[in-house]
């Protein structure tokens, strides 16, 4: 199969695609970030030693949380479970802890209010259609850049 045919995200590399996605998402502007300066000294979970060190790490984590709903319908628990961790207790065993809920609800709303995703009607977020197709487009323009890549 021809990579410019590919116009899937389940037939992109996942980082590559999450970071065009987190781009795209932080040119076109829909995405609101959440109020208040605590975007950024906050901890993406109890596991988590310190705050992210890039800046724009509410668009990747956007961007990611949309590819995992591309895949499967989710909630705020199991978005906190996808993200979460082993947390190091020193000399003592390290045991897994869940991610921050309040940033999977903050990432949900902000993507919600953007017509990306919509609330299913038994449970969980789904992508809407424009999000599909909007993934899909970002998708394809990626396979097209590494077969450009692949030929040169």
């Amino acid at each position: 199969m021809d990579p410019v045919d590919r116009g899937s995200v389940k037939d992109v590399d996942q980082q590559q695609f999450t970071v065009a996605f987190a781009e795209f998402l932080k040119k076109t502007g829909k995405l609101d970030l959440p109020s208040g300066n605590w975007v950024d000294i906050v901890k993406l979970g109890i596991h988590k030693e310190m705050a992210p060190m890039d800046p724009d790490w509410f668009y990747t984590r956007c961007a990611s949380i949309a590819r995992h709903l591309y895949l499967r319908r989710a909630g705020v628990g199991g978005l906190t479970r996808v993200y979460g961790g082993l947390k190091r207790n020193g000399c003592r065993p390290s045991h897994f802890q869940k991610g921050s809920r309040s940033i999977a609800r903050k990432c949900l709303q902000s993507l919600e209010k953007a017509k990306i995703v919509e609330k299913h009607a038994t449970s969980g977020r789904a992508l809407s259609q424009l999000g599909r197709r909007n993934m899909d487009t970002i998708a394809k323009q990626v396979a097209e850049k590494l077969a450009r890549y692949e030929r040169s």
